[in-house]
């Protein structure tokens, strides 16, 4: 929450707005317009944007220039202004109230966006700034176009009190009757405390910019007067503590213009909204291109670590991928790609990062993932070589049965293309939860590479040949021949395409080509769930 913020040369009428001259005919009230439009888009002051910049920071406005293609903004209630009393309020009363709202295109498709305007309240939330947001949500939700929030704010506007609370809450709920229904932007170019930080949260992805963005729901001062903790902002909400630990943050930057540069590329990879697949472009990156080097990259040996961002690079369209998530929870990788122009997502284990087993914020990332994928008509290929979950007090009392539960669901619950491809490993009950066929893939293929089975030869021998083990003269011996009989018996490269759970054996070298082909099939794909009101995921 904020006080209000001085805002030196504003208006000609400092309290008003008003012009000081009556005009006396249609040609002086257009001038008297055209004047009103030029105050409104120059801000409260040369001076407060000169504190803006100094803190590396854009004005809103430039922003949105960033944002949409040029000269393509239409502005909504540019002339809104307050009507609130008390607390020196009647006496401050811009245009604009701190909020700029509106629609333009990115790349030539209709995009709604609005950008809060710290240098008029410090960008605080009041009744008319609030009621401005919701009517831009709305239409952009009656349009079926994205709404990109670019975030300024010092939160509630402390002088309109439970009033601009209420406005949070219509925030809110238009964040969620919008969720699933088109994509949802929020991207932090400041503070953003208390409730506020809720919005962003009930959205379908976070930027951040470090050093000048932060979400936290009780700052620093709060946390050490309760806690005796002391940590500054950037510690305790900034852009790399939510990239890395949180989750909350999706992507991560170093400057204003890099980041809102890969919004435009994230709009260009979703659709507008939940009834039209997303853009598909030209490739020239051919369909039968061999990729002979994934016979080196990824070891025959289980056991040995490799990089998995490297296959989905010699797979994709011209090694161009955008992941989600990247810092997060790195023992998956969830990315958007595009195959023969196609946009696809992208689930894969990471074996560089604890082996590519499944934990508590694997399973969270990649379900929230494959939810976000099914919304929004994007076909899901999944690549798995997943050891199983990782073991540990500590997984089992933060409820990794609940969490691995969120993907097993989301997955089930997907009705777009599915197609899953094992590479290596896929053991017990993560290779099951991993879209495997039993819960609906459409096609599985897997590398003349893969293990499918229950657990590790090694860990199945001792269970299995406890006895024999034990009673053996030459105990390693016998553990060594016996694993050696588990796996000619049960994982030999062709044990599941025999009974069906795999409907093909491929090539490595031909991944892209089978993977093409088998989405241009799925492309008319149509899947129906049971008449409901809604499900009851996992929490």
């Amino acid at each position: 929450m904020t006080v209000l913020e001085e805002a030196p040369g504003e208006a000609t009428s400092e309290s008003t707005g008003e012009p000081a001259v009556e005009p006396a005919d249609a040609r002086g009230r257009v001038a008297e317009l055209h004047e009103i439009r030029a105050q409104a888009l120059a801000g409260p002051s040369e001076k407060a944007t000169a504190a803006q910049h100094a803190k590396g920071k854009l004005t809103a406005r430039e922003r949105i220039e960033l944002l949409l293609d040029p000269g393509t903004f239409r502005e909504v209630e540019q002339l809104r202004r307050h009507r609130a009393t008390g607390f020196g309020l009647e006496a401050k009363k811009p245009h604009t109230d701190g909020v700029i709202t509106g629609w333009g295109t990115v790349e030539g498709r209709t995009v709604f966006v609005y950008a809060h305007d710290f240098r008029i309240f410090g960008g605080a939330l009041g009744e008319a700034h609030a009621t401005k947001i919701h009517k831009i949500m709305d239409m952009a939700i009656s349009a079926g176009a994205p709404l990109v929030s670019l975030n300024d704010g010092a939160g509630a506007r402390i002088q309109e009190g439970v009033s601009a609370l209420a406005g949070y809450g219509g925030i809110f709920q238009r964040n969620t009757k919008a969720s699933g229904v088109i994509p949802q932007i929020s991207v932090m170019l400041g503070p953003c405390a208390g409730g506020a930080a809720y919005s962003p949260a009930l959205t379908d992805f976070v930027f951040m910019v470090r050093e000048t963005s932060q979400m936290f729901i009780t700052g620093p001062d709060v946390v050490k007067a309760v806690t005796g903790e002391e940590i500054t902002q950037n510690g305790l909400g900034g852009a790399d503590v939510h990239a890395e630990t949180s989750g909350v943050c999706h992507f991560a930057y170093d400057d204003e213009e890099t980041c809102i540069a890969e919004v435009r590329y994230l709009l260009s990879l979703l659709p507008q909204n939940n009834r039209e697949n997303p853009p598909r472009v030209e490739c020239t990156d051919a369909v039968d291109r061999r990729s002979d080097v994934l016979l080196d990259l990824v070891p025959a040996d289980g056991n040995r670590p490799y990089d998995m961002a490297k296959v989905i690079e010699e797979i994709v369209d011209d090694g161009d991928y955008l992941e989600v998530h990247e810092r997060w929870a790195r023992n998956i990788i969830c990315a958007l790609a595009r195959l023969d122009g196609q946009v696809v997502g992208i689930i894969a284990n990471q074996p560089q990062t604890l082996a590519g087993v499944l934990d508590i914020e694997a399973s969270e990332k990649a379900a929230r993932f494959v939810q976000m994928c099914d919304a929004f008509n994007i076909p899901i290929i999944t690549l798995l070589d997943v050891p199983g979950f990782l073991p540990g007090v500590d997984q089992e009392h933060g409820g990794i049965i609940r969490h691995g539960a969120k993907l097993l669901y989301a997955y089930c619950n997907a009705t777009v293309p599915r197609i899953s491809l094992i590479l290596r490993k896929a053991y017990g009950g993560a290779y099951i939860v991993m879209d495997s066929q039993s819960i609906g893939a459409d096609l599985t293929y897997a590398w003349p590479t893969n293990e499918i089975a229950v657990m590790g030869a090694e860990g199945a021998a001792n269970v299995i040949f406890r006895r024999q083990i034990a009673e053996a003269e030459d105990p390693e011996a016998m553990r060594t021949r016996m694993v050696k009989e588990y796996k000619s018996e049960l994982m030999h490269p062709y044990y599941a395409a025999e009974r069906g759970l795999v409907d093909d054996v491929i090539d490595p070298a031909e991944t892209r080509e089978v993977l093409i082909q088998s989405l241009a099939m799925l492309h008319t794909k149509h899947a129906d769930l049971p008449s409901r009101k809604h499900g009851n995921p996992p929490q």
